[in-house]
């Protein structure tokens, strides 16, 4: 947007300053309760599915929330739904140290944390600063998504701390207050509208343009069907770690400072993830090879985990997961963008991804459910890594009929 004035330009920049921040703030919230998931257990005497399914249940609501808050977007800019955020997730958390039924914890977190928490929030803030950035767009929506994983890098040893020394209420109510406090006036900088976009250049003879309909082996919907599949398989795998990690480090009879730790670690690698390998795989061999590389990562080194005891190697697991699984969910934008259709890309993008959030609902429930059956979270990963298995299978096949029209062949705008 080198023509762009500089009011716009600097609003710009704000504005994805700001997004990354809330976030960044916002992400805490998601992961206050892997940190207080065996203490809230024990104090209620529940199962840890109750919990797990808590924590399930705010992506399942963020994926609806999504689908509502793009119109809004659409209509009346990203500050509104901002600001319903800000309300939700900071009042959720001070409800949350008021609890006493696991009902008050679901319904906490699938309405203020997920509906209309991570789902005003999450989504819009990604479709919003795409619309921002006409030039390296992809960079631009990588740094704002790296928001919540740079939320685990910091948050998980505050809140470890934090817990140790005031107990997991206080906790709770604190970072509804700091959250609150420090949202509300991030809404003034995100409220801005983008410029209208610039429009496109026509083609000149012996170039090749996008015309809506992609010369493909495949039907579009076909395409998000096979993408669609592929989220679930992947997502209910990376669901695993992100919510019981810390329990399973634990477990491992590993102190809860250190166990918050190897997720730092883990999320920290995914933050590179992010920034860094998702450009530079997806610039280089397309959006679904670059999709392969880090399903088959996520597959195997969540497999390692069930075999990992001593902390050195802990760590070491956790950095390799991160890797793989940090670019995951945020490649399937690319590969949406390679292969269909650039006027439906929003609409299929949110099918995709609400299927995605549906995913690590299930995953992250399914692994207190199991871990209830079974006393182990041996179990719980390895049918994790069966999911992400058959995602691989998958993302093979479609590479094989796509063949033809990878990054390279592909007739693109």
């Amino acid at each position: 947007m080198a023509e762009q004035d500089p009011i716009a330009a600097r609003r710009r920049t704000l504005v994805l300053i700001g997004s990354v921040a809330m976030l960044f703030i916002t992400g805490g919230g998601m992961f206050m309760i892997v940190v207080a998931l065996k203490q809230m257990s024990t104090d209620f005497g529940w199962p840890r599915e109750v919990p797990s399914l808590a924590f399930s249940l705010q992506f399942v609501g963020s994926g609806f929330g999504g689908l509502i808050m793009g119109r809004v977007v659409d209509r009346w800019g990203f500050g509104v739904p901002a600001l319903l955020a800000t309300v939700m997730v900071s009042a959720g958390a001070m409800l949350v140290s008021e609890i006493s039924s696991a009902w008050q914890l679901y319904a906490i977190y699938l309405i203020m944390f997920g509906l209309s928490g991570q789902g005003a929030l999450a989504a819009p803030a990604l479709a919003n600063i795409a619309r921002w950035y006409s030039e390296h767009r992809g960079k631009a929506v990588g740094i704002v998504s790296s928001g919540q994983a740079l939320a685990g890098i910091v948050w998980l040893p505050v809140f470890g701390y934090v817990m140790l020394e005031i107990g997991w209420r206080d906790m709770f109510f604190w970072y509804g207050v700091f959250a609150f406090c420090v949202m509300l006036p991030l809404c003034l900088i995100v409220r801005h509208k983008p410029p209208p976009p610039k429009p496109l250049p026509q083609a000149t003879s012996g170039e090749s343009s996008y015309s809506g309909k992609p010369i493909l082996p495949m039907s579009n919907n076909g395409i998000q069907y096979g993408l669609c599949f592929a989220i679930f398989g992947c997502c209910i795998a990376m669901a695993l770690p992100l919510g019981h990690l810390v329990s399973f480090v634990t477990d491992r009879g590993h102190p809860i400072q250190n166990a918050v730790e190897v997720q730092s670690v883990m999320l920290l690698c995914a933050f590179i993830s992010r920034a860094v390998l998702l450009g530079l795989l997806s610039d280089r061999w397309g959006g679904m090879r670059a999709l392969l590389i880090f399903s088959v990562g996520q597959t195997v080194m969540l497999t390692v985990f069930t075999m990992t005891h001593e902390l050195w190697a802990l760590y070491a697991v956790a950095a390799l997961f991160g890797l793989g699984y940090g670019g995951l969910f945020p490649v399937y934008t690319v590969a949406i963008r390679d292969h269909l259709p650039i006027g439906e890309i929003g609409r299929r993008t949110g099918v995709v991804f609400f299927v995605g959030a549906v995913a690590m609902g299930v995953g992250g429930w399914m692994g207190g459910y199991l871990f209830d059956l079974t006393g182990s979270y041996t179990s719980p990963f390895l049918v994790g890594a069966a999911f992400n298995a058959a995602n691989v299978v998958l993302v093979i096949y479609l590479i094989y009929r796509l063949r033809d029209a990878l990054p390279g062949k592909l007739v693109r705008a």
